[in-house]
């Protein structure tokens, strides 16, 4: 067994984590968060775009009952002071940080790992990810910002369904919830993420950082300070890459938008 429960490499100006307690269906404990945190704070160092996927047969079962258990059970001595919850620090920085982040799904996607993959920006599944929010069943409720993220995705009554009921969802279901914005083949998750992180790192890094700082904070205001806040970011001053895209496109040098090809029933 080893000690390395986050993996990260870095292929180009993508940053890789991976979940790595496969034995343990990539549960999240406290020991994983603190290796996401450290992996995640490096990534802005040395990335543009990060990708996270699981290792072995599932992204992520969620919290580690074993550890609740023991907190559960007053066996863990708690913080001598108040502090924010770890999920909800780490999630944090994944979600507003400096760089977009690609979340490549599949097997179980349950509880806090379907709060971890709504930290990120995008996600893709394969065929084999199903999704769920098992806690009422255990007695618990969800604690690693779900109350927040997943709701805001799915909407109060499929979430209050999953976590009442139980219910699974398949990858298509998921996608009809927008849950996942790609779905592909068994196996082919990760590569799809990679694809689309490759796509997101040409991008110039002041825009990547309004899209995934400033437009959620716009969709948490009213509709006149939204507005207002979009009319400061329209008029700060851009970037040299931005203004050489302009020109691009002005004279004639941009590669052209091509429109998708409808798919056949």
């Amino acid at each position: 067994m080893t000690d390395e429960l986050v993996t990260y490499r870095l292929e180009g100006r993508i940053a890789v984590l991976g979940l790595n307690r496969p034995d343990k269906r990539n549960a999240i404990n406290e020991a994983l968060i603190d290796q996401l945190r450290a992996a995640v704070l490096r990534a802005y160092d040395e990335a543009d775009v990060g990708v996270l996927h699981g290792h072995g047969k599932n992204f992520c079962s969620g919290l580690d009952l074993a550890e609740a258990l023991a907190r559960a059970a007053n066996q863990v001595q708690p913080a001598r002071k108040g502090k924010r919850h770890s999920w909800h620090e780490v999630f944090d920085v994944i979600a507003r940080g400096t760089v977009p982040w690609v979340a490549a799904l599949h097997g179980g996607v349950l509880g806090g790992g379907l709060e971890l993959a709504t930290a990120a920006h995008l996600r893709v599944a394969d065929e084999s990810a199903f999704f769920g929010l098992p806690e009422a069943q255990r007695g618990i409720f969800v604690g690693g910002g779900g109350t927040v993220r997943i709701q805001r995705v799915v909407g109060y009554t499929v979430m209050a369904d999953m976590m009442l009921t139980g219910r699974l969802l398949s990858a298509a279901e998921g996608e009809r919830e927008h849950i996942v914005r790609y779905v592909v083949p068994a196996g082919q998750a990760l590569a799809k993420a990679m694809e689309l992180a490759a796509k997101i790192a040409t991008n110039p890094h002041d825009t990547n950082w309004r899209i995934t700082n400033l437009l959620p904070r716009i969709n948490d205001v009213s509709h006149d300070d939204g507005l207002f806040m979009e009319y400061l970011s329209s008029n700060l001053q851009r970037s040299p890459q931005a203004a050489e895209r302009l020109r691009e496109f002005v004279e004639g040098r941009a590669a052209p938008l091509v429109a998708p090809t409808q798919k056949k029933d």
